[in-house]
Parts: C-alpha cells; sequence; structure tokens
C-alpha cells in the first residue's frame, strides 16, 4: 500500500526559505519517480519538480533557481527545498510518486509539468503562506 506524507509548510515572508519533506512507504525509489506539485484554490495542479530513477531533476520555469529537489532513497524520503519564496508561491505542496516506467518525468517538457497532470499516488499536502 502506497504512503506519502508531508511535512514542513508554514509561513514566511518574501525572500525566505522552506524545506518540505515526504516520507514515503509502499514503493522503493529506485523504481518511482517522484516529485512535488502545488495548487491554489480555485486553480488547477501545477507541477513543479520531480526525480527520476536515474538521479535526473526537473523543474517547471516558474520555480527554476529557487527550488531544489533531492531524496535518500535509503530512508524513502523526498525533500524540496524553497528559497527566494514570492507571494504567488502560496499553495498547498504535494509529494507525488509514480512508475518511472510512465515516462512523466524525462525532461521538463514531460507530462509532470502539465497544467492539471493527475500522477498516480500524492499525499495530503502541506500548506504554504509567504506574506508580507
Amino acid at each position: 500500500q502506497v504512503n506519502i506524507v508531508e511535512s514542513g509548510g508554514g509561513s514566511v515572508h518574501p525572500g525566505g526559505s522552506l524545506r518540505l519533506s515526504c516520507t514515503t512507504s509502499g514503493f522503493s525509489l529506485d523504481s518511482y519517480a517522484v516529485g512535488w506539485f502545488r495548487q491554489i484554490p480555485g486553480k488547477g495542479r501545477e507541477g513543479l519538480s520531480c526525480s527520476n530513477t536515474d538521479g535526473s531533476t526537473y523543474y517547471a520555469d516558474s520555480v527554476k533557481g529557487r527550488f531544489t529537489i533531492s531524496k535518500d532513497s535509503a530512508k524513502n524520503m523526498v525533500f524540496l527545498q524553497m528559497d527566494i519564496l514570492k507571494p504567488e508561491d502560496t499553495a498547498v505542496y504535494y509529494c507525488a510518486a509514480e512508475a518511472s516506467s510512465l515516462g512523466s518525468c524525462r525532461s521538463e517538457g514531460s507530462s509532470w509539468f502539465r497544467p492539471g497532470y493527475e500522477n498516480d499516488y500524492w499525499g495530503q499536502g502541506t500548506r504554504v503562506i509567504v506574506f508580507s
């Protein structure tokens, strides 16, 4: 049974940083692509970043250079370091996963980054608020 739990959200001022953590179980990071998406109430999902089984990482233009994805396969954990946060980053952030063989995390043009794309598995989300 796949289980994904996010943590680390909170409130920060613009320019601040947060580190989101994702604890996973029920699958191996050696065979699943993992990453993050966010959702603003009333708006669709936005794929932010993903990490494939070969260690390749990809980012949406909106967060490139500010967010960094990493993972600890031994601990089945995924992280998202978010720096230089902006008010428009305010959203609920979700950790997601799906089999690497689906091909959704192979480039920044992959399906992971298509607006509204639904990954096979995701957690309950953690809220991030960036306010002046």
